[in-house]
């Protein structure tokens, strides 16, 4: 899904964690590794700096297997895989990384891993013989791998937390719907949506890299996910798109996306921020009134292709204006015709009632 943007060693570090990821070949044999206690130090991808700093040891290039890997791993020196995982290219291979590299690593396996990592720019797996653990260096980055028990355990809070946050997000949303039927939308009542999809965006989005390093073991976590945030993506985009500034202030729906996303924790919190981040204005105007163009509601008639939803709100420019169009002022937008029109009229009727109903009930 969209939202936080992410570095790129983040980035890098994610395709790593999917790659050895529980249910994966390597995953298989980094477990036997641990099992048999003996350590191991894994470089994913090789070139020429790679065999630059390589010394010793002996070509392989044979198809790799996760008990191939294991019985490498009973030599000395490190084991070199191809960029896929699809091959064991050498073993026992001696890595004598450049030693001006700062490292904050005191054991040698973990203190080559971390050199070699930010020198080659591949990820190196660390085995560790004495401590049990299984660590990835992806650039600066040392990520240690958990048992699924502790992650699932973690996530599960996660994902009793973004049950919580998406049940007032449709609260909130709800009430916002009401008022945008009524005109009585403020500042502050699109503040309080546009940050509350921004943390359950969050939310999904710390859980999505759960679901990543769980790999076959987290499945139903997957699929609890997929069903909690379908939709939420596109909101955040409606709602920025229906309060986009107009004149100088312009700005494409991109940018004011990547605003918020760039909000701090502390500033996702306050209505003002987040308003500020949209170009809504600050604390003082939170209390001003704002008029919808329309998109949100719109995405809510079924059937009603995203084209000719734009061709509408450039045509009548307001949700209001829409809400008062009758059939003949619909059909007068290219590519509403009869059948569309009375579609529109019927289906932004029964949303008014609706919603109206759902906010005095």
């Amino acid at each position: 899904m969209a939202g936080i943007e992410r570095s790129d060693d983040s980035l890098r570090l994610r395709s790593t964690l999917a790659r050895i990821a529980p249910g994966t070949a390597l995953r298989d044999g980094l477990e036997r590794i641990l099992r048999g206690r003996t350590g191991a130090l894994i470089v994913l991808g090789v070139d020429r700096t790679v065999e630059s700093i390589a010394s010793g040891g002996f070509t392989l290039d044979v198809p790799f297997t996760a008990t191939g890997l294991r019985e490498l791993a009973k030599m000395d020196g490190a084991i070199i895989l191809d960029r896929d995982i699809s091959r064991i290219h050498r073993a026992a291979v001696h890595l004598m990384p450049d030693n001006t590299i700062v490292s904050e690593e005191t054991g040698t396996r973990h203190r080559t891993a971390d050199r070699v990592a930010k020198q080659t720019g591949f990820p190196v797996i660390s085995v560790s013989q004495s401590m049990q653990i299984i660590a990835a260096y992806v650039g600066s980055t040392r990520h240690v791998l958990e048992d699924s028990g502790q992650i699932l355990s973690r996530a599960n809070q996660a994902l009793a937390t973004l049950e919580r946050y998406k049940l007032r997000l449709d609260e909130v949303s709800s009430t916002l719907s009401a008022l945008e039927i009524e005109d009585l939308v403020t500042v502050r009542d699109v503040a309080v949506v546009a940050q509350r999809l921004e943390m359950v965006t969050r939310i999904a989005r710390e859980i999505e890299d759960y679901v990543l390093e769980l790999g076959s073991d987290g499945r139903l976590l997957s699929l609890q996910l997929e069903e909690l945030i379908t939709g939420v993506d596109a909101e955040r985009e409606l709602v920025v798109r229906d309060y986009l500034p107009t004149g100088r202030r312009a700005k494409p729906t991109e940018e004011l996306l990547a605003r918020l996303s760039g909000l701090s924790p502390t500033e996702l919190v306050d209505p003002g921020s987040v308003a500020r981040a949209l170009l809504l204005g600050s604390g003082e105007h939170l209390d001003g009134a704002v008029a919808p163009r329309g998109y949100r509601l719109l995405a809510k008639v079924p059937r009603l292709p995203s084209t000719v939803i734009d061709r509408l709100v450039d045509h009548f420019g307001t949700l209001q204006k829409l809400l008062s169009a009758g059939i003949d002022d619909l059909q007068a937008v290219d590519g509403v015709g009869e059948l569309r029109a009375r579609s529109v009229r019927e289906g932004l009727s029964r949303l008014a009632e609706s919603s109206i109903l759902e906010r005095f009930v």
